[in-house]
């Protein structure tokens, strides 16, 4: 039990590196999809949106395999299996964000951009000191719901062989004849979202004090 769990402990590093490193990727390209979803070019919000529609409208699952398989099919080029996994969760998860990202800056009003134009402030600092402050806290639950779902999503990373948690539970699982495994690492998913929604939990709370 004890090797187990030390082995599992391991899997968990691999599941914390896809959610870290697919956050670090998509929160950033996430707001470039927004912007480029809100653009007045009719040519790039329809290509932006039909990349949203294709994202959230087909299993992650399936861009997975994509994402790994293609590229030999297409170019005979092959790449390794956690190279595959980042680019297909962060180009998933960077449609939902944009989506979310969207919504937070549609809900601001107009007046507010024409308020700060009459003040003298600069779009610049209009965007970073009043628009965004705002849209992130209008944001945040949504943008809370999205990365608790990215912890459990990182299972589907066994899809393609990489050895995270969920993997390597199932195989435990399959050599011991037992459930046991799989338990423990639904208590291992658990803990991770909780420290995740303790972490939102703790910003809206700062959010708060300082309105």
């Amino acid at each position: 039990m004890g090797q187990m769990l030390l082995q599992m402990l391991e899997a968990t590093v691999t599941t914390l590196e896809i959610f870290f490193l697919t956050l670090i990727f998509a929160l950033p390209l996430a707001f470039l999809i927004a912007k480029g979803r809100m653009s007045k070019n009719k040519l790039v919000s329809g290509l932006v949106n039909i990349y949203i529609m294709i994202m959230r409208g087909t299993p992650l699952i399936l861009q997975l395999i994509f994402v790994y398989f293609a590229p030999y099919y297409l170019f005979r080029a092959s790449y390794d299996r956690f190279t595959a996994v980042i680019i297909a969760f962060a180009i998933n998860y960077a449609a939902y964000f944009a989506e979310i990202y969207r919504s937070g800056f549609q809900s601001i009003p107009k007046g507010q951009y024409e308020a700060s134009q009459v003040l003298g402030f600069s779009r610049t600092h209009t965007f970073f000191r009043i628009i965004l402050p705002q849209v992130f806290k209008r944001i945040l639950p949504a943008l809370a719901g999205e990365v608790i779902t990215l912890v459990k999503d990182t299972a589907l990373a066994q899809t393609i062989g990489v050895a995270e948690l969920f993997r390597l539970a199932q195989n435990a699982s399959a050599r011991q004849f037992s459930t046991a495994p799989i338990f423990i690492a639904g208590v291992f998913y658990f803990i991770m979202n909780g420290a995740v929604s303790k972490f939102f939990d703790w910003i809206e709370k700062r959010m708060n004090y300082y309105n």
